[in-house]
């Protein structure tokens, strides 16, 4: 029997322009980052090198082996900022009420739609979220792979912006960030 949720195990990190990406994110300031369905935590780590140390970086995944490879690298790099948890966010994730800033979608919402979880995930994320918190959604273009999901999987930018605007999420903007992929930010309005 394999457990393994859709998409595990996979990352979307090494296809972007990581420079553009964190510049979108305005990662300049305290903060509280939330990277929902971390995977392998590649994203989550490379924020660690960006932000403060005084900031901190959630990472859930329903994947155990990745939140347990995670937490091996975490420590191997002496990384003091991430907290990593096995969680499903489509049902909770644990952090408080209006506690995060930013929060990363990194290639699972396709995922999620797949599945038929979005609307318990997003609905956890509005939850969390600050007034005027960011979602960062990142996504691969709707093109033929690969990279990524097939294309009828895939989900355009416009189907994003319909998915998540019943949860008070207004775009503030899409950026291509790579040959494959674009970022949608969010904001908790």
């Amino acid at each position: 029997m394999n457990d393994k949720p859709i998409g595990a195990g996979k990352s979307s990190y090494d296809l972007i322009d990581s420079a553009l990406f964190f510049k979108m994110l305005q990662l300049d300031r305290k903060l509280i980052f939330l990277d929902v369905a971390c995977g392998p935590g590649n994203y989550c780590l490379a924020a660690a090198d960006v932000l403060k140390e005084n900031s901190i970086i959630c990472a859930i995944d329903l994947w155990p082996e990745g939140i347990t490879s995670l937490v091996t690298k975490i420590s191997e790099k002496k990384i003091k900022n991430i907290w990593a948890t096995v969680g499903d966010v489509s049902k909770r994730i644990p952090v408080n009420d209006s506690s995060v800033d930013i929060c990363l979608m990194a290639t699972v919402l396709h995922d999620l739609v797949e599945v038929n979880t979005e609307q318990g995930a997003l609905k956890e994320i509005a939850r969390v979220l600050k007034p005027a918190g960011m979602v960062a959604i990142v996504e691969f273009k709707k093109i033929e792979g690969p990279p990524g999901p097939p294309i009828d999987i895939r989900l355009s930018a416009e189907e994003v912006e319909r998915i998540v605007r019943p949860y008070s999420l207004v775009k503030e903007y899409v950026v291509d960030i790579g040959p494959y992929n674009y970022l949608a930010g969010f904001t908790l309005r």
